[in-house]
């Protein structure tokens, strides 16, 4: 276990490093997002057994495809939508993510900038700045006894509208699946109901086929006039021309976007939008869930689902894999994990194979999703007759991966 290799990419807290080296991992950190061509190259040169990554990097069909010596990544973020993840699944390579840490920051930025648009903050300061003292009260607003409206009631959605009841507010929510209201959050029927009734809409859904554009032109028109946009979960759910469109028309009274279809790949990059320069629109470059608490929290969160997968084969916080959580192997026990297609009659032939070569099972789990499957299992013997045990399992066409812990 000391012999595995991890490359952490992108600056990862170091929280995650701390623990990983402690965890006794040969470690590589980098920092910044880099190229298809240099992670392969890094990966296959370090004989890289896993990658953590933030969001920036991408981690491609061609990668995994070029990285036979793969076997975990680790998402440091909440997002997964830089990863392949069918190509990691079928490839037998879990994915793991921190879909909680960061849940608290997002939304105190949420509710930071709800009181923000109301009071014109950013733009009274932007005068200020300038010299220029507009000291009044037109436009301005308190946000108690408002409306909320919540477009996706999970993690983050459920902490932002507790935040927003205790400053008076009255939440509205809206779901794909059926939530139980927090508090006194009251569901909608359907989209044009939550935009028609709310003073504040926040956006917190995943990037799909399904949330590509669901806020455009014609949805900002349902919205209360005078109403405030804002959106910090993906890029691609807002129309951003039609967002600036009703924002120019004074439709809407402002918003705050955290997320963009385009984003620079690193600091210091330059950043266009026909958001620029207009007025009440708060703009901030992907922060919703960089603090410190947040990033340290990931960095744990991630490194200790990389250790359990590569010490006991847990997969419990896997995003594509059958989710197992193992007990620690018996004293003397010999542990191997095995990663096949699922197809019928896997288990019956591993089986004939422990059988054939005398092995006595103490602990089998097994785990299917879709087009694979995850066997964990522990035996009395010795590292000689599991090594003997792989090398027969990964002659047969149902093999995917085969390992000893």
């Amino acid at each position: 276990m000391s012999s595995q290799k991890i490359t952490l990419f992108e600056g990862v807290h170091n929280s995650a490093a701390d623990f990983l080296k402690n965890k006794g991992f040969d470690l590589k950190e980098t920092s910044g997002a880099i190229s298809e061509a240099e992670l392969i190259k890094s990966i296959s040169d370090n004989k890289t057994a896993g990658v953590g990554i933030r969001s920036k990097t991408q981690i491609t069909k061609k990668l995994i495809e070029s990285s036979p010596n793969l076997e975990a990544i680790g998402a440091f973020c909440i997002g997964t939508n830089q990863i392949d993840l069918k190509v990691c699944t079928t490839h037998g390579i879990p994915v793991f993510n921190a879909p909680y840490s960061n849940t608290r920051s997002v939304a105190e930025l949420v509710l930071c900038e709800v009181i923000a648009l109301s009071r014109k903050l950013s733009h009274r300061s932007a005068l200020l700045h300038k010299g220029e003292w507009q000291k009044q009260a037109k436009g301005s607003f308190e946000v108690r006894g408002k409306t909320l409206g919540v477009v996706g009631y999970g993690h983050i959605g459920t902490q932002v509208g507790l935040l927003a009841e205790a400053l008076g507010m009255k939440v509205l929510y809206l779901d794909v699946s059926t939530k139980l209201p927090l508090s006194n959050a009251q569901p909608s029927v359907d989209l044009k109901s939550l935009l028609n009734a709310s003073d504040f809409v926040t956006l917190h859904v995943p990037e799909t086929e399904q949330t590509k554009n669901m806020i455009g032109a014609a949805e900002i028109k349902e919205m209360k006039k005078g109403s405030y946009l804002i959106n910090a979960s993906r890029g691609s759910v807002v129309d951003i021309p039609a967002l600036a469109a009703a924002l120019k028309e004074e439709h809407l009274h402002g918003a705050a976007i955290d997320v963009y279809p385009a984003e620079p790949a690193k600091n210091g990059e330059g950043f266009e939008s026909e958001l620029l320069g207009l007025e009440n629109v708060i703009l901030t470059p992907h922060i919703g869930g960089s603090t410190e608490e947040a990033q340290k929290n990931i960095g744990e969160e991630v490194s200790l689902s990389l250790y359990r997968f590569f010490k006991f084969g847990d997969t419990s916080g896997a995003v594509n894999f059958p989710r197992i959580r193992t007990p620690k192997a018996r004293e003397g026990a010999v542990r191997i994990t095995h990663i096949h297609k699922n197809q019928p009659g896997v288990l019956g032939e591993v089986n004939s194979i422990l059988s054939d070569m005398g092995i006595n099972i103490i602990y089998q789990s097994l785990g299917t999703q879709s087009e694979i499957g995850y066997l964990i299992l522990d035996f009395m013997g010795t590292p000689a007759v599991a090594d003997d045990l792989i090398k027969v399992l990964k002659t047969k066409d149902f093999t995917l991966k085969a390992r000893i812990l």
